[in-house]
């Protein structure tokens, strides 16, 4: 099994990074999270790794931290999600928040995550949500500047501006500062007018 990788970043592409260690260069999958932490080319990466092992393949998928790994191997172990759909789970937001999103049940949240519809959401919190009780998330356990999870009406807006074009990171924005207690259309149409 590969632990980490440290080395320096080759090449950047939309979905992974090639990241030179003592002339051989590996190619890493990674989250939208990760690739915006990982430095430039021709900067040092330190990415941890999870070896995914097919018939046909072997993918190499590197995470800036140990606690987006570890919830990449919590989504791999839902029944039907496989790393495609991990990584593009853990690209809509930063592992503590998706953490309190699975506490918190928040299904609108999955449900955007492209390829997740609203019963594979569903079943992703119950199968998941116990586990992260385990690891002592709360659902009231938001940080400072996070947007609010399952409050009010944030939800069903954050979804709609996802139908809209928008990423959950960008919805997220938007959202961030607009009263939860509003009614979604006006949150959306507040949203827009940003």
């Amino acid at each position: 099994m590969i632990e980490r990788l440290t080395g320096t970043v080759a090449a950047r592409t939309g979905e992974g990074v090639v990241l030179d260690v003592g002339g051989v260069g590996f190619l890493l999958e990674v989250s939208a999270v990760t690739l915006g932490d990982v430095a430039s080319v021709g900067g040092n990466a330190t990415l941890f790794t999870h070896l995914h092992v097919r018939e046909e393949a072997l993918q190499l998928f590197g995470f800036s931290t140990e606690e987006e790994r570890e919830l990449f191997r919590l989504f791999l172990g839902v029944s039907k999600i496989g790393p495609r759909l991990a990584l593009a789970a853990l690209s809509c937001r930063r592992p503590a928040d998706l953490k309190r999103a699975l506490a918190a049940g928040d299904v609108a949240l999955f449900s955007s995550v492209p390829g997740i519809g609203r019963k594979t959401a569903e079943r992703i919190i119950l199968e998941l949500r116990e586990k992260m009780g385990d690891l002592g998330v709360s659902v009231g356990s938001a940080g400072p500047g996070a947007a609010p999870l399952d409050e009010g009406t944030v939800p069903l807006a954050r979804a709609a501006l996802v139908e809209l074009g928008f990423s959950v990171q960008e919805a997220d924005r938007l959202l961030s500062t607009l009263d939860a207690g509003l009614p979604v259309e006006d949150l959306v149409r507040r949203a827009l007018a940003r």
